[in-house]
């Protein structure tokens, strides 16, 4: 906490020193927008922000006239981007409402001025709802990944939902380039979510394009809602292959679920052992439904010469007391580290944990072997 702190004040410091706002802050983080207003803010307040910084110099006078002699100035000398960064989060509104006139072609300040639009002072919102109205639409894909979080965040405060109606417009009736772009490009896992929920609502991608969607994000919404629909576009040959090749295990779940409806059941079975548990269980789901026997296949994979890794914690989860704990206590004794962990883990499952056996287990050389044993001696 007191590191984020440090690093606010910093930011602020070095734009009153002329540095460009991507040195100066992480503007993919929507919140690091709202901050920066915050900050400058407090520091002029309180005096921590010299009044020879830009816009801060000579402003100060109530009044008008001060302000449009300063401005007369600035149209000599066109303010930098820090300096208008800075004057832009003041805390006089007519300093702010003077700055917006400078942001037009430069679009690093836009997020900034998209903060603005939910300003309290009403002349200042509405030059910036003006200026973003007009800058969206012609946005560089990287300008509106960085601009778009900020918009969205903003819809929380009172007065920022105008900004989120005019990005919501520019997505739903614009160029599909514009939410590709956002749902493929951004950084933003709620930004992500969003440009979802538009090519969803606009029938955008085809059951692999949802795929790739989902196996490709690490957003756990996205993924979900992209995998479902895949599964839902009832494109199994294209999708499939996809979904049981993604890393997240809730996408692997979802193309196991998909072999349900394409009658392919047998070809769950290697996700019996899979190493999420989500995906297992939907493994174990299909087969029953084609007829099979998940528990049987677990017995006759944990006996044999070559274990599965998660063989073990599979009966463990499916398994019975009373038939599978001997097998499994055998297994605690195999001669792979990772098997032997998974009997453990299968035990506890069953409530068939032996203390005493546990305690041997904890000078294993196998450190997910000793994890698994405390943790079946704390059940």
């Amino acid at each position: 906490m007191a590191h984020e702190a440090e690093a606010r004040t910093a930011a602020v410091r070095h734009l009153g020193r002329g540095l460009p706002l991507h040195r100066v802050l992480d503007v993919t983080r929507p919140k690091a927008w709202a901050d920066l207003d915050e900050d400058v803010r407090q520091a002029v307040r309180h005096g921590a922000l010299a009044p020879s910084h830009g816009w801060l110099t000579g402003v100060r006078a109530p009044g008008w006239r001060g302000l449009r002699e300063r401005a007369a100035d600035l149209v000599r000398e066109p303010p930098t981007e820090a300096r208008l960064a800075l004057a832009l989060c003041d805390p006089d509104g007519r300093i702010r409402q003077a700055a917006l006139s400078y942001t037009a072609g430069r679009p690093e300040l836009l997020p900034l001025v998209a903060v603005r639009t939910a300003d309290w002072a009403a002349p200042v919102r509405a030059r910036a709802l003006h200026l973003l109205r007009e800058a969206l639409p012609g946005a560089s894909a990287g300008t509106l990944a960085v601009t778009a979080p900020v918009i969205l965040r903003l819809a929380r405060r009172l007065r920022g939902g105008t900004a989120a109606e005019l990005l919501d417009g520019l997505l739903r009736e614009g160029e599909p380039a514009r939410v590709n772009g956002l749902l493929l490009g951004c950084r933003d896992g709620p930004t992500r979510r969003a440009a979802l929920s538009v090519v969803l609502d606009r029938g955008l991608y085809d059951g692999l394009g949802l795929a790739l969607v989902a196996a490709g994000d690490h957003d756990p919404l996205v993924q979900e809602r992209a995998a479902s629909a895949a599964v839902a576009a009832d494109e199994p040959d294209t999708t499939v292959p996809v979904l049981l090749g993604a890393r997240s295990g809730r996408v692997r779940a979802a193309g196991v679920t998909a072999l349900r409806g394409a009658g392919r059941h047998a070809e769950a079975e290697p996700y019996l052992y899979d190493r999420s548990g989500r995906t297992r269980a939907c493994a174990r789901w299909v087969l029953r439904q084609g007829g099979g026997d998940p528990v049987a296949a677990y017995r006759t994979a944990c006996a044999g010469h070559d274990v599965p890794d998660r063989a073990p914690l599979g009966l463990g989860e499916c398994g019975s007391r009373s038939v599978d704990a001997p097998l499994l206590r055998e297994l605690t004794g195999h001669r792979n580290g990772r098997v032997r962990a998974s009997a453990v883990a299968g035990l506890r499952l069953l409530d068939a944990v032996e203390p005493r056996r546990m305690r041997a287990l904890l000078d294993d050389p196998e450190p997910a072997v000793v994890r698994e044993a405390r943790r079946a001696l704390r059940s």
